[in-house]
């Protein structure tokens, strides 16, 4: 039931992806908003985190835990890139964060949580994991069957994903700061005061997570992949670092925001640091920074007057603590029972899983959805040749398939 229901989530994910490349995903966004499937998708993104930090730690310590494939955790994994991927899609629109309703306080928490995971990283120790992860552990399905894959792969392979999550997690922020003006009252209170957003997000400008310098050449995190920067590139705002100023403006400039921030001699020395990066260069490329210039010039010389104080009952985030109570000192069981019953799938479930996956992943939506070239699986050169029978491996010469065949054999047997 829960394989079946991460496939609609993909097939939607991809669904948005190819609707928003052709400028026609309105029809997907009243789709969710219809059906009221947006708080259905946090509570489903928040129960993954749970696992991941709960479930996931205790299951590969365990002694019995050796799984033959690698493919049934990948999927759970995955889940949570899947269902952030769709979020930071959709929610462009007003109409998708008004219907959150409630569940936006346990969204923005959740996106709290990952930014504060993200301005902790070792940027340099990513760019090493993303290169060795994606040669080594993501490049094919053949993971899905073969020699049994260490928990520490595993471990690495999540982290890798929770880097990737945290950037999503930074666009789906900026566009619900977009709709500060009709977001409930709590949820402004909680991004503002008890989050302290605008400080955190000045941490990100600060150091700057998907940029790092490698070998005296300046490397960014963008499309999903490390890249070298050339020089006369260096000084270009990314989408990332823009995604950071626009939240900015909308939390600081806002009336509402300014009227309800505490401006405090902490909070006010860190914005001030944002000054040294308002350069000439930058708002050329983002004009409506000079606002923001203005606004931290007059916050320097004058005292801001301190929040008003209403006396209002505050709305909290339930879907956390909910599912946190509710199995509270039953992880370890929890863990048992799914790698018996989930993570331990025979010969035959296994070919199953591949069957339905290799239709859940047609080979027309992945090539529509792929930013490159295929490369051959072997050598890493442009490929024109696909396995011919389960067509899920490019090859640039005979030569690299029947080198490649005994490696490629288990995989493409469950799949053909």
């Amino acid at each position: 039931r829960w394989l079946r229901q991460h496939e609609y989530v993909e097939k939607l994910n991809m669904h948005g992806i190819l609707s928003a490349s052709a400028g026609q995903e309105q029809l997907l966004t009243e789709l969710l908003v219809t059906h009221g499937k947006i708080p259905v998708l946090i509570g489903e993104l928040i129960s993954v985190e749970i696992w991941k930090h709960k479930i996931f730690p205790v299951l590969c310590r365990l002694q019995d835990f050796k799984p033959r494939s690698t493919f049934p955790i990948y999927v759970v994994l995955h889940h949570e890139a899947s269902i952030i991927n769709l979020l930071e899609t959709v929610f462009f629109y007003k109409e998708i964060c008004q219907s959150a309703e409630d569940s936006i306080l346990d969204l923005v928490d959740y996106c709290h949580r990952k930014l504060t995971l993200l301005a902790a990283r070792s940027t340099k120790a990513q760019a090493v994991s993303s290169a060795e992860l994606r040669a080594e552990l993501l490049a094919s399905p053949s993971s899905m069957q073969g020699d049994p894959v260490p928990p520490q792969e595993l471990q690495k392979q999540a982290e890798m994903m929770e880097f990737e999550i945290s950037l999503k997690a930074l666009s789906v922020l900026r566009f619900i700061t977009d709709q500060v003006d009709s977001l409930p009252l709590s949820a402004l209170t909680r991004m503002l005061n008890t989050h302290n957003l605008p400080c955190l997000l000045v941490e990100l400008v600060e150091h700057c997570p998907w940029s790092c310098w490698e070998a005296g050449k300046l490397k960014k995190f963008e499309n999903g992949t490390w890249h070298v920067v050339p020089p006369e590139d260096q000084v270009k705002m990314t989408k990332l670092d823009g995604q950071v100023w626009l939240a900015l403006l909308n939390l600081l400039l806002s009336p509402e925001c300014q009227r309800k921030y505490r401006f405090d001699g902490f909070n006010k020395s860190q914005l001030l640091k944002l000054r040294a990066f308002l350069t000439d260069v930058l708002i050329d490329q983002l004009p409506n920074l000079v606002e923001m210039q203005r606004f931290l010039s007059y916050l320097a010389v004058t005292e801001p007057a301190p929040p008003k104080k209403d006396l209002i009952l505050e709305q909290v985030p339930v879907i956390w603590d909910h599912i946190l109570k509710k199995n509270s000192g039953k992880w370890g069981a929890i863990a048992k029972h799914q790698v018996k019953h989930a993570f331990s799938p025979t010969e035959e479930e296994l070919q199953l899983q591949a069957r339905r996956w290799a239709q859940t992943y047609s080979l027309d939506m992945m090539e529509a959805l792929a930013p490159d070239k295929p490369r051959c699986r072997v050598c890493g050169a442009e490929a024109a040749k696909r396995c011919s029978r389960c067509r899920n491996e490019w090859y640039c010469t005979r030569a690299c398939q029947v080198q490649h065949w005994q490696k490629h054999k288990p995989a493409c047997n469950l799949m053909a």
